[in-house]
């Protein structure tokens, strides 16, 4: 194995002051992503799923973010998977976005709910034919299967029982979650590992901004 203790890397492409922040975290975060989006990076949009369960139990695991407005951060999965199970038991979350070319990350932490069945519904037709046909054929998400054989089985069945064209029902045991932001960080790396870090926490109505240690 390569000796990984030499191997880093030192973080020159920017800075992050005060004064370039968003009063607003979400604008902030907005920015960011849109910044990775035209950076042409590979689905900057993709998140780290930290959750638990009523133990204590952590998990983590990679989603795709689906929407950023006031009411926090969207995601869309099966309700009986493992991070379901552990937000039915411990509702609330944190998130990371991790844009490594542009050395930045962005962490986010609050309590989640489930959107509306509307809202679950409208997002499910929009997803494209095979992915609907998916969200059938891999449930229970995160359960055991003798074989790669079993998956695909399903899959052609739901293929033949609603051919292309066919609407195809959205699973009651699927939809979305969201994470209503308490605590935000952005994170910039800098030269000799003296980081650019800035939280967010709630304070009123507002925002508390503090500068962080690296």
């Amino acid at each position: 194995m390569t000796d990984l203790t030499g191997l880093r890397l030192s973080y020159t492409r920017a800075e992050l002051r005060r004064s370039d922040l968003n009063t607003d975290p979400l604008l902030q975060f907005r920015t960011w992503l849109d910044e990775a989006i035209a950076a042409d990076l590979r689905e900057p949009y993709a998140l780290s799923l930290a959750t638990a369960d009523a133990s204590g139990r952590p998990s983590v695991r990679t989603v795709l973010l689906r929407g950023a407005e006031e009411g926090g951060l969207t995601f869309y999965t099966n309700y009986d998977s493992r991070k379901g199970r552990d937000l039915a038991a411990n509702a609330q979350a944190e998130v990371l976005f991790h844009w490594a070319e542009l050395e930045r990350q962005v962490r986010a932490y609050g309590r989640v709910e489930r959107v509306s069945e509307d809202e679950s519904t409208a997002y499910f037709h929009a997803r494209p034919y095979q992915s609907q046909l998916a969200a059938h054929a891999s449930d229970p998400q995160s359960a055991p299967i003798p074989n790669r054989g079993v998956l695909e089985a399903r899959f052609a069945d739901l293929q033949a029982r609603y051919p292309q064209g066919t609407p195809v029902p959205r699973p009651e045991y699927w939809g979305g979650y969201r994470v209503a932001v308490s605590e935000w960080e952005f994170w910039q790396g800098r030269r000799n590992r003296m980081h650019d870090r800035f939280r967010y926490a709630r304070a009123g109505e507002g925002w508390r901004v503090d500068r962080l240690m690296p």
